[in-house]
């Protein structure tokens, strides 16, 4: 193994185990790694730029925009007091209210942090005055934010699909079957918990109820639509679909339910501004690193050396999960797809999966890495919203993983989870 190699290998790992920011561990390792490599660094420069550059990924700070519009200006409060009325008569209602309300802004905003922070701030609270524990509420929260990047729209398939030329559309709808599969098991989780603790079940709602609250939220419920629609109609690609989200978002705020306004708009964009100025500085600098990864030829090395267990496709595939959940509990899982992308496309073609199913399983396995302890961004979004300790979120949150996983396999194993969907309009 040679010094450049070693360097790549090792040099950031040891940066990020000495608590350095992910994107300056991948910056100086990619760095030194070249001047190892006898390569002029304006070469970093000119990746750093190239990184940035392509249309999709605009997709990723319209669609953070949008979800931080649509929390402030209300919309994200009115798809919870429509999931209430809908469910929150059964055993487990208002834990299933958390989860239906997640799957209803995940199809409007395409992101994990932003659909834990929309619908932990609302129900946390309420939770816990109906008899759930603080804990499990917030570890809801966590794990129904992992909805948010499997349900259309999701910003991880926008950069798996930019990073492997597969069709975003496509991957899109290979998350819809798995993200509707996780809602069912939190929403069952939820009615075990709330049979096992004995926590008492609200009224049923009356028909005048649903009705004031489904028109409270029609607009919101029309989002979706706007959003989807004007994708899978051919009207917009899912880069100007982000745009359309953000644009509707701020329809609804400032004209429809007025809860934008002047005042608190600029507080808003500069909180987007910011999430939006450290994911791309995260991509930028994960694409000069995965620039060089490919450039020592370190793919086709681990390539080769997994070449024994191609004749065990189920060992192997296995192996690849195991590797890359593991990855993603320790790493920004947009980073993560960008580096071992290079890596990771020759492997599914070993398989010989399907590039949709392949990469609808590796965005899967990123962003189970964002609720998994002890680094999970999810988990540190509810942590900040309930006050609580990664440990004490950590306990509650073990059934709802051991979900998520269970949905994974199937999304790796079972290839109609992920190609039914995409089959019927393809």
């Amino acid at each position: 193994m040679n010094t450049t190699v070693l360097v790549l290998t090792i040099g950031l790992p040891v940066l990020l185990l000495l608590r350095m920011p992910l994107a300056f561990a991948l910056g100086l390792t990619t760095i030194a790694a070249m001047w190892f490599a006898d390569i002029d660094t304006m070469m970093f420069a000119q990746r750093l730029v190239s990184g940035t550059q392509s249309f999709s990924l605009l997709a990723i700070p319209f669609f953070i925009l949008a979800g931080d519009l649509m929390t402030a200006g209300g919309i994200s409060r009115r798809l919870v007091g429509f999931a209430d009325v809908l469910v929150r008569h059964r055993t487990g209602g208002l834990g299933m209210v958390a989860v239906l309300a997640a799957a209803f802004f995940a199809a409007l905003s395409g992101s994990a942090p932003a659909t834990t922070a929309a619908i932990g701030a609302i129900m946390i609270p309420e939770m816990e005055k109906r008899g759930y524990s603080r804990a499990f509420a917030t570890a809801l929260a966590v794990a129904g934010g992992i909805i948010g990047p499997m349900l259309p729209p999701s910003i991880p398939m926008v950069v798996w699909g930019v990073m492997s030329e597969t069709s975003i559309s496509q991957l899109f709808l290979a998350g819809v079957v798995p993200g509707l599969l996780l809602a069912a098991g939190l929403m069952l989780l939820c009615w075990h918990h709330a049979r096992k603790h004995r926590i008492p079940t609200q009224p049923r709602a009356t028909r005048s109820e649903v009705w004031q609250a489904f028109n409270s939220a029609k607009w919101a419920l029309c989002g979706p639509v706007v959003v989807l629609g004007g994708i899978y109609g051919g009207i917009v690609t899912p880069t100007e679909a982000a745009v359309v989200a953000a644009v509707f978002a701020l329809v609804l705020g400032f004209g429809v339910y007025r809860e934008l306004t002047l005042q608190n708009i600029l507080p808003v964009t500069r909180n987007s501004l910011k999430t939006m100025t450290m994911v791309m500085f995260i991509i930028a600098l994960a694409n000069g690193f995965g620039w060089m990864i490919a450039f020592e030829r370190i793919p086709m090395a681990v390539t080769g050396a997994l070449d024994g267990f191609a004749d065990q496709p189920v060992l192997y595939l296995l192996m690849i999960n195991a590797l890359l959940l593991v990855i993603g509990c320790v790493m920004d899982n947009l980073a993560a797809m960008i580096i071992l992308a290079s890596f990771l496309v020759p492997i599914g073609q070993q398989l010989g999966m399907d590039p949709v199913q392949f990469g609808a399983m590796v965005a899967i396995n990123f962003t189970i890495g964002m609720a998994t302890p002890p680094f999970g961004y999810t988990i540190f979004v509810g942590a900040a919203i309930s006050g609580l300790s990664i440990g004490q979120i950590t306990r509650p949150l073990l059934p709802m993983l051991g979900v998520m996983i269970g949905v994974l396999l199937l999304v790796a194993f079972v290839p109609g989870v992920t190609l039914t969907v995409v089959d019927w309009l393809r």
